[in-house]
């Protein structure tokens, strides 16, 4: 049965329309949004689906199509952060998308929105952004606010931030708004300009596949704030605004000085990690520009290291698959998006790529870990209405 269907099922009329917006995977810039630098996202094909219509009684009816549970009525007056649907349930994220949008002054008089999603939860592919995506995007078109698409992702964002209380950068639902297929979205965090990277791995005889360990993790958990708090030190120490305005050829000279101002360890080594990322991303943008794409590989495992090292939130099911699939020939790997679990990528040969997959299947039976998802990452669009 497709959204629209379910939706006159839950509601007893139809939808005004449908909408979509995906998932991402971040080909490179991890823990750098936040920092104001550059990332480099694409989005997948798989996608968070809105089926929606206006109300004018300012009630919010949601309701998942992936989640065992009943209709949530809320009132949109009523819509406070972090109260008990904004803490880890996943109506917090659509909810808070209406209240940001309150909040901004935009008058949403209420709205009846029924979801669905093939994002894999908890994978670090950003499910939590495509719904706070599609729900924005259906929004703007309900009641004609004239968002731009980056105006839709900071909103997003902003419901992600102080409504569920989960303290991201805006990659992810930049990513889901704003990319483009065939494309990966070259960011930057700073005045929220974006280039579209042209990214057509086949026609170089190549594959990236996306490696989902199934192992879970809640970027609210405190892990991911405690780095970005420790990012934020470091750039105070620093005296500047953020850690993008620490030049890469200066980054000896800055952890010399965050040392000599007694700044902890785990500082010096997440401002490593950032200057390092920023500098990453623009080398795999040389490199690209330049038609040299396999050489990207050492670079993305290069990134992997430092995730694993100095930012440290890797774990041993992500650190199997980046070793396993270089041991069986792989260009390169890392993990991606928020740690502690989720997905790492891994750039092969067309030709190599079902040997790769089975490899890293055997390692993880071998190790007596869940089997992971493998499936290609191909760039996809972002935002837009389906029905």
């Amino acid at each position: 049965m497709s959204v629209a269907a379910q939706f006159s099922d839950l509601y007893g009329y139809e939808p005004t329309g449908v909408w979509a917006a995906p998932g991402r995977v971040n080909l490179i810039g991890e823990y750098t949004d936040f920092n104001e630098g550059f990332v480099m996202p694409l989005a997948l094909p798989h996608t968070a689906v809105a089926a929606a219509a206006r109300r004018t009684d300012g009630v919010l009816r949601l309701h998942s199509a992936d989640i065992d549970a009943p209709v949530t009525e809320l009132r949109v007056d009523e819509l406070v952060p972090l109260s008990s649907y904004g803490q880890g349930g996943w109506a917090a994220y659509p909810a808070g998308v209406v209240w940001a949008l309150r909040d901004a002054g935009h008058e949403i008089t209420g709205a009846d929105i029924h979801l669905a999603s093939t994002v894999p939860t908890g994978a670090g592919l950003s499910s939590s952004a495509a719904l706070e995506v599609v729900t924005a995007y259906a929004l703007n078109e309900l009641y004609a606010l004239g968002l731009s698409r980056p105006e839709v992702a900071v909103l997003a964002q902003r419901a992600e931030n102080v409504f569920a209380g989960v303290p991201c950068g805006v990659m992810d639902q930049m990513a889901s708004a704003c990319a483009t297929e065939g494309h990966a979205l070259h960011l930057d965090c700073r005045d929220l300009t974006v280039r579209q990277v042209p990214f057509d791995l086949a026609a170089h005889g190549l594959r990236l596949l996306v490696v989902d360990t199934r192992v879970k993790h809640e970027l609210g958990d405190g892990a991911y704030a405690e780095r970005r708090a420790g990012c934020e030190e470091g750039a105070r120490v620093l005296g500047v605004s953020h850690l993008r305005d620490v030049p890469y050829a200066e980054l000896g000279d800055a952890l010399k000085e965050l040392a000599r101002a007694g700044a902890e360890e785990k500082v010096l080594r997440y401002v490593r990690h950032v200057v390092r990322d920023d500098h990453r991303v623009e080398r795999v943008i040389a490199l690209l520009d330049a038609g040299d794409v396999r050489a990207i590989g050492p670079v993305l495992t290069d990134g992997h290291v430092s995730l694993r090292d100095d930012l440290r939130i890797s774990c041993p099911e992500l650190d199997l698959v980046v070793a396993t699939a270089e041991a069986a020939g792989a260009l390169g790997a890392r993990m991606t998006g928020g740690g502690f679990g989720g997905s790492a990528i891994v750039l092969v040969e067309e030709g190599d790529a079902e040997a790769v997959t089975k490899s890293v299947l055997d390692a993880f039976d071998a190790a007596g870990y869940r089997a992971p998802r493998v499936f290609p990452a191909v760039p996809a669009r972002g935002a837009h209405r389906v029905g």
